[in-house]
């Protein structure tokens, strides 16, 4: 390959073939250059260490999973709707990724270990996400709560075990989806509006 045809995205490609042969902890810059054919000096161009390409990997395995559910995040709509299905895909996802090629996901989650300020950054996306459902919750009479970014750290907080990388092994029992339902009623206990109650003020 020549220098002129590296685009970070093929190093990046190239990075996570890599990756999947040796692991995170084997895998150095050096052996990226090598698969890609070009000196480990032109990777550098690109990522100034190996630490900056070990987080550009992340971030990218990362927005495969924010990018759809900043969609859902978007959509008008009943909040409540929108809300289970940001759940339900993020749940998916993540499933996807650890049953369907559970070695390349241990190795993306061991990068992810590592690279913490992509993590953080990450995570507070997808609490934006949430907080942007609960606001449009909150002005369409939804949800009762008044603090939208408190709620969003709460319910986000509340699921961890779903979809959280140090609960993977837990995703394959079959009590899983049920043990989802519980939480959500609790959540939507905190959040919604009873109308029953209301009415009788009226």
């Amino acid at each position: 390959m020549s220098d002129v045809a590296l685009t970070p995205e093929r190093i990046l490609d190239a990075a996570e073939d890599v990756l999947r042969r040796y692991g995170p902890a084997k895998t150095t810059v050096v052996d990226v250059a090598r698969f890609l054919e070009v000196s480990h000096g032109t990777l550098y161009r690109h990522f100034p260490s190996k630490a900056a390409l070990r987080d550009a990997v992340a971030q990218r395995w990362l927005h495969r999973v924010s990018a759809p559910l900043s969609v859902i995040a978007a959509e008008e709509g009943s909040a409540i709707e929108r809300l289970r299905r940001w759940f339900e895909l993020l749940m998916k996802l993540k499933r996807q990724k650890v049953l369907e090629d559970p070695e390349l996901f241990a190795t993306y989650a061991a990068i992810a270990e590592e690279a913490r300020e992509v993590v953080q950054a990450h995570v507070h996306e997808l609490i934006q996400q949430l907080t942007q459902i609960i606001e449009s919750g909150i002005a369409s009479k939804e949800f009762l709560v008044t603090n939208a970014d408190e709620a969003a750290k709460a319910v986000f907080s509340a699921t961890i075990r779903f979809h959280h990388p140090v609960h993977a092994d837990e995703w394959s029992n079959p009590s899983i989806d049920a043990d989802f339902e519980q939480v959500w009623r609790l959540m939507l206990t905190g959040l919604v509006i009873d109308r029953s109650s209301t009415s009788h003020h009226c």
